[in-house]
């Protein structure tokens, strides 16, 4: 039996056929990929897609787009932190596709034998340091997440955010004019830690840490906080990735839609939300 879902963890959203624009109207892209998994049924299938928190403006958006571009599909959406949804997905959870802010965590699913194929990037994205936006800030350049008394917030230790945030430590800390214990400076400085980097995002609005390492992408959907550059020596290379859950009931239609995720028409839709194109 599969188990419900987790109302506690996730946000569920049950998308309704509309117009999306021109990007997701027809599609070659789609098309293609659709007749080369057989298609979706002729009989309406509801899709369990779980997806990271940083995809969910990105997601409902497609979600959308796909009913659009096939009349009669439905997708139901779950969000929360990746390592959280591949664990529930492991314990029996309905998913049928999983899309995670990760390699990782959809790679762990096809190592296990719980996923139908290996795991396929649809997507790229950016790191960036948050503050709140009203007041002085305590943080005005990278190297001050080391300074005393700076309230660092930051994700769980599982959560894809924040192997990508201590990557990004690590590179900061090779930098001219940062010192040799800007890591550990920084590690002392955090002072909560979230389950998924949405809840990190609102940490920040409300004004209960000076700052975070977030997604650019997230950054940008607040009006409440305000960025500070990293360097450009300092990048660190963000990936998403999905896969076909192997126990679902629905494997043609979850192949059609993994297909057309990582088609044009997807991307297009992904770049309004500032998502980047899979690196080459």
């Amino acid at each position: 039996m599969r188990r419900s879902l987790d109302p506690v963890r996730m946000v569920v959203a049950t998308t309704l056929v509309a117009l999306v624009g021109a990007a997701c109207s027809s599609g070659s892209g789609a098309s293609h990929s659709v007749a080369a998994s057989g298609g979706p049924s002729t009989t309406p299938v509801e899709l369990t897609v779980y997806a990271a928190s940083s995809l969910t403006g990105a997601f409902t958006a497609l979600a959308t787009g796909y009913a659009n571009a096939y009349p009669g599909s439905k997708i139901t959406l779950a969000f929360g932190a990746s390592s959280t949804m591949r664990t529930q997905i492991e314990q029996g959870a309905p998913a049928d596709v999983f899309a995670s802010a990760d390699t990782a965590n959809p790679q762990k699913l096809a190592d296990e034998g719980q996923a139908a194929g290996s795991p396929r990037v649809f997507a790229a994205n950016r790191l960036t340091i948050i503050v709140p936006a009203s007041g002085l800030s305590a943080v005005t350049t990278p190297a001050d997440l080391a300074r005393s008394g700076v309230k660092v917030v930051a994700a769980g230790d599982s959560v894809p955010i924040s192997t990508y945030a201590t990557q990004l430590v690590a590179k900061l800390a090779g930098q001219p004019g940062y010192p040799a214990d800007f890591a550990a400076r920084v590690a002392a400085n955090v002072v909560s830690r979230e389950d998924n980097v949405k809840a990190v995002v609102a940490k920040i609005e409300l004004g209960e840490g000076d700052a975070a390492i977030v997604y650019s992408t997230d950054a940008r959907t607040s009006t409440r906080v305000r960025t500070v550059d990293v360097p450009p020596a300092a990048d660190v290379a963000v990936s998403y990735a999905a896969v076909v859950v192997k126990a679902s009931q629905h494997a043609a239609e979850a192949q059609a839609f993994l297909d057309w995720l990582t088609g044009a028409d997807a991307r297009a839709i992904m770049a309004t939300f500032g998502f980047l194109p899979p690196p080459r």
